[in-house]
């Protein structure tokens, strides 16, 4: 887990993550970032922020072999935000154009209060959409009071349909539960429930056709994941990275079509087939234009601005996160989008300082 020390602005670079001392930031001043005539948070790439991605906790209870093979391992007994630091942080992400929250983690149903986030989140003036990634713990038991909070998209981790290499893959016997839950979320009218499988040569490469048929009958969004490189796994990287490239061939020999991605699209490539129920994403970070369309930011569990996920160690905001701090806040976040890099370095081997995905919610 990241510490809490605050990291010099100067002694930051996405492409060569370094340590510091124990010294605080200099955030810049209202004065220091102009105030535009457009006040939606944008960077040097033209590119705008509409979606933030917040976690609420690192700490997780599955042993995914991809990002945590030992379980999760405490390093930091440091607090997770608070309630009154997330609705502050929520005020002035909407402020300034953000329209969708994701709540992540970790794992995020671990939080007892994780219904009085998504209230808080939703009741925020400009924010549309609030979405909740989780491993599927418990869902069938909390779907309901989610819906009640305001949720209203869900994504499950879901990276095999068969029991035996669900269990391999992430240590537990829950798939028939977390299936029951998917079940209870569409039958609520969630408006959009996705299902996230990462894929692993090793494991579920050839079940391809097992999940086509799923979707088939399942009006869901199936998305395929690259497996992404991170500094606790290049040995399993190399050995069960599959590229999405054959997927999507194999979709486009057998009919799908793709979609054509509006201009405030994320990265995902998605496809449809008019006999299925359910389409097709596939998340390709390889890819040469992968970061072209980003419009995402990052906030950790701690507090932390990450401009990528494979960039930087974090910036520290959480002392700003407080109601008479908000156009400091503002101002820290404009000044730190100017270093936010046109792409990630995964295609030099560059993993940046992420360890694993537990860490910022991947």
């Amino acid at each position: 887990m990241n510490s809490m020390t605050r990291i010099p602005l100067t002694q930051l670079d996405a492409r060569e993550p370094k340590s510091s001392g124990p010294q605080q930031a200099r955030l810049p001043s209202a004065a220091d970032v102009p105030r535009a005539r457009d006040t939606q948070f944008k960077d040097t790439h033209g590119r705008r922020f509409s979606y933030l991605r917040l976690s609420i906790t690192d700490v997780c209870n599955f042993r995914c072999n991809y990002c945590l093979p030992d379980g999760y391992q405490c390093s930091d007994k440091t607090e997770p935000l608070t309630l009154e630091e997330i609705r502050q942080l929520a005020k002035t992400f909407a402020a300034h154009g953000t329209r969708k929250i994701r709540i992540t983690g970790g794992e995020p149903v671990l939080r007892q209060d994780l219904p009085e986030i998504i209230a808080t989140l939703k009741q925020t003036p400009g924010i549309e959409t609030v979405a909740l990634t989780t491993n599927g713990y418990k869902i069938n038991q909390h779907i309901d009071n989610w819906k009640a909070a305001g949720l209203d998209q869900l994504n499950v981790s879901i990276d095999s349909l068969d029991p035996q290499v669900f269990q391999t893959i992430t240590g537990h016997n829950r798939l028939h539960e977390i299936l029951t839950g998917l079940d209870r979320a569409l039958e609520l009218g969630l408006s959009r429930v996705k299902v996230n499988a990462v894929l692993l040569k090793g494991h579920n490469g050839d079940q391809l056709n097992r999940f086509l048929d799923w979707v088939k009958t399942t009006p869901i969004t199936l998305r395929f994941i690259e497996l992404m490189e991170t500094g606790q796994n290049p040995d399993y990287f190399a050995k069960n990275h599959l590229s999405g490239e054959s997927i999507k061939q194999q979709l486009l020999a057998n009919g799908w079509q793709q979609k054509i991605r509006s201009k405030d699209a994320g990265p995902a490539q998605e496809f449809d087939h008019p006999d299925y129920q359910g389409s097709i994403g596939l998340i390709m970070p390889y890819s040469n234009d992968f970061c072209s369309s980003c419009n995402r930011l990052r906030i950790s569990a701690l507090g932390k601005l990450h401009l990528c996920l494979f960039g930087e160690q974090g910036y520290d905001l959480r002392h700003l996160m407080k109601e008479n701090k908000q156009t400091e806040l503002e101002s820290a976040i404009r000044h730190l989008l100017q270093d936010k890099k046109a792409s990630h370095f995964l295609h030099d081997g560059n993993t940046g300082a992420i360890q694993h995905f537990a860490q910022i919610g991947g």
